[in-house]
């Protein structure tokens, strides 16, 4: 794994449970130490964070090469073409949100804590986001495409399965729920806030969005116990989001 992931993924699992914590993100962080990465890990951070910002499309090698004061020449010494570095940085960020997956685990005191934690971070990180990403990575480079799609339809699906079971353990989710359909319903639903067809960016927020799909969501699992559980932790994330207004 890249030394920036590395330094990424240790830096959010200090994050806890995100604001419940009020630990700072690592993105400022990492931006600050960008210059002190190997040539290859800046290109792969300064891509994905132009990628992220702006979509695939519009980001040309050019583009890169300038934000990092480099030629384009040394850029192809470490990328043969926009290809390779677009399967690079997909990499790098499917490496990034299994250790964050890990560490939502981990952090969590049940799966509805679990499923708060997770929120929160996607949150933060489709703040972010250009809601075209997703299209111009299926369009324009679908070999890196198909390792995120394979990553989604393995990885992620396991993850909310796990957490499926662990909350009728918990007796937080209805015993009467059918594990496989709603794990795959969910891992679909997580796609829909992309579709700028049906969401345009102009008129709807990503992070906004993905957060009510996720909330309503876990809802629809709950027992009425789970209810009372989701209704706490949502007073205490907008307790926490107020304190961080009255800070700004």
């Amino acid at each position: 794994m890249q030394g920036w992931l590395v330094l990424k993924i240790g830096e959010r699992s200090k994050k806890g449970a995100g604001n419940f914590g009020n630990e700072k993100s690592f993105h400022s962080f990492a931006l600050r130490n960008c210059n002190d990465l190997e040539p290859k890990e800046r290109i792969l951070f300064k891509a994905e964070e132009l990628f992220m910002q702006y979509g695939i499309r519009s980001v040309s090698m050019d583009d890169i090469a300038n934000s990092l004061g480099m030629s384009k020449k040394t850029l192809y010494q470490y990328f043969a073409d926009k290809d390779e570095l677009v399967e690079g940085v997909v990499d790098g960020h499917i490496s990034e949100i299994e250790g964050d997956c890990i560490n939502c685990r981990r952090d969590a005191t049940d799966a509805i804590h679990e499923i708060f934690i997770t929120m929160e971070r996607i949150m933060e990180e489709f703040s972010n986001m250009n809601p075209m990403l997703l299209y111009d990575l299926e369009k324009f480079h679908f070999k890196a495409f198909r390792r995120f799609k394979d990553h989604k339809d393995k990885f992620l699906l396991q993850v909310i399965r796990d957490n499926i079971e662990w909350g009728i353990k918990d007796e937080l989710y209805r015993s009467d729920i059918n594990v496989d359909v709603l794990s795959r319903y969910r891992i679909e639903s997580m796609m829909i806030p992309f579709n700028v067809a049906l969401f345009p960016p102009g008129k709807y927020n990503l992070a906004v969005t993905s957060g009510i799909i996720i909330e309503n969501f876990t809802y629809g699992l709950a027992t009425v116990k789970g209810h009372k559980l989701i209704q706490k932790y949502n007073d205490q994330r907008k307790k926490n989001l107020t304190y961080e207004e009255t800070k700004k």
